[in-house]
């Protein structure tokens, strides 16, 4: 890297106003082991991407870690993590990593059933009795024109595998007009501070979307299977998920909130006019509270995200420790909801044009429609989340990504434009 290109983004965040980390990490390093194949000059384009967004004030700042046969290619630390602090972006800079908890408590639920303490046929309402009373809200149209919710006995039990394929049929209120995302809206699910154990029985008062096992439809799904691990667990969510993937992992900066004082200065924050993350509550971690959100409550560090994402890409294993058995592993990462499994997919189906979903990912299955298609390859493993982070694990290069940054309205276009960046500078 050249000087000049080194004082780039401190001369950027000049120009906004703000502070940038110091020293050629500002641009991003690079460490190309042998045995890689990445362009370094290609991925010099990434810095000159997000200098220019935080320079025109859309980011505060970001981080991205690429990695490829098990070793460090590439580490981006760039702007601030805050710009009321100033404090640089670092590898150990906490964020919000909103539903990239999916992927954890879905591992973590894969775990109990490697033990044989849980099935993926077996009935929510095994562990949670009041979900065998649910019922499925149908919109209908009473004489005068107007609509009304009809409620609809189920016509198969929900099942633990419903709930990590997200075709239960519970769904989010935050989105969406239906009648049924209405009552969710209606229903103060968020209000007061419940347990895992209290939201999960507002969730059983509410209506379904669909019948379970027939859309792919997004929502509280994991918050109940991460209440289910509790209850066949016997400890809290995170005690279990610290106990049995966390700690083992290395993930030291993993939890739902932030309690040692000493780490509050590293979380990371949108910029002010962008802090509504679109998830029907404020998420705020430095304000422990009982719940702890399977489906989107935790925070992490690009360097936590890294190790899991490393053992994902390892077939469930690091450092000589299995953390999922080869069957677990592969049923998490096969398609369970493509053309012969007979689910349909709404308007909101997220994985996206060319994936389907295993338990926890999008795995992507073909080219898709588009022209030229995205890149990526087949079996590519992928989530995000609505804070802006968002990760991708591609096996057939032994390579993935994390993308770490607090930016619910700009995500989805930064996080097309670094893939795009990072496979053009994959050199095969």
């Amino acid at each position: 890297m050249n000087w000049l290109g080194s004082l780039r983004p401190l001369l950027l965040a000049a120009v906004v106003g703000i502070a940038a980390p110091t020293g050629a990490y500002a641009e991003g390093t690079f460490d190309i082991p042998a045995g890689a194949h990445f362009s370094q000059e290609k991925l010099a384009k990434i810095a000159t991407f997000f200098n220019n967004e935080i320079a025109t004030g859309k980011i505060p700042g970001a981080v991205l870690l690429i990695e490829q046969h098990g070793k460090r290619v590439y580490t981006g630390l760039f702007g601030v993590r805050d710009v009321a602090t100033k404090l640089p972006m670092t590898e150990d800079t906490i964020f919000r990593i909103s539903s990239m908890t999916k992927p954890i408590t879905s591992v973590a639920a894969m775990t109990l059933i490697d033990d044989g303490k849980l099935k993926l046929t077996d009935p929510v309402s095994k562990y949670i009795p009041s979900f065998a009373d649910m019922k499925v809200g149908v919109e209908k149209k009473t004489p005068d024109g107007k609509s009304e919710l009809e409620l609809t006995p189920l016509k198969q039990p929900i099942t633990i595998l419903d709930l990590m394929r997200h075709t239960s049929g519970i769904t989010y209120g935050f989105y969406g007009d239906s009648p049924v995302r209405k009552a969710y809206a209606k229903a103060n699910i968020f209000d007061g501070d419940p347990d895992n154990a209290e939201f999960a029985e507002r969730i059983a008062k509410l209506p379904l979307q669909e019948q379970p096992g027939t859309l792919w439809d997004y929502g509280h799904s994991t918050d109940i299977l991460g209440r289910v691990i509790e209850i066949v667990s016997g400890k809290s969510l995170y005690q279990y998920e610290k106990a049995r993937l966390l700690d083992p992992l290395g993930m030291k900066d993993t939890a739902f909130y932030i309690t040692d004082p000493a780490k509050r200065d590293r979380l990371a924050q949108p910029m002010p006019n962008d802090s509504d993350f679109h998830v029907g509550y404020k998420l705020d971690p430095l304000v422990p509270k009982k719940r702890e959100a399977g489906t989107g409550g935790m925070i992490s560090t690009p360097a936590d995200y890294a190790r899991f994402a490393q053992m994902i890409l390892n077939g469930g294993k690091l450092d000589g420790k299995q953390y999922l058995s080869p069957a677990a592993f592969k049923e998490m990462t096969t398609d369970h909801v493509g053309p012969k499994s007979g689910i349909e997919r709404d308007w909101a189906y997220f994985p996206g044009d060319g994936f389907g979903f295993g338990l926890g990912f999008a795995v992507r299955t073909d080219a898709g429609n588009a022209k030229p298609p995205p890149p990526g390859d087949i079996g590519e493993l992928k989530w995000d989340g609505a804070s802006g982070c968002y990760f991708v694990i591609d096996p057939k290069q032994e390579m993935f990504f994390v993308l770490m940054e607090q930016t619910p309205t700009q995500r989805q276009r930064i996080q097309r434009e670094v893939k795009k960046l990072v496979y053009e500078a994959l050199e095969n």
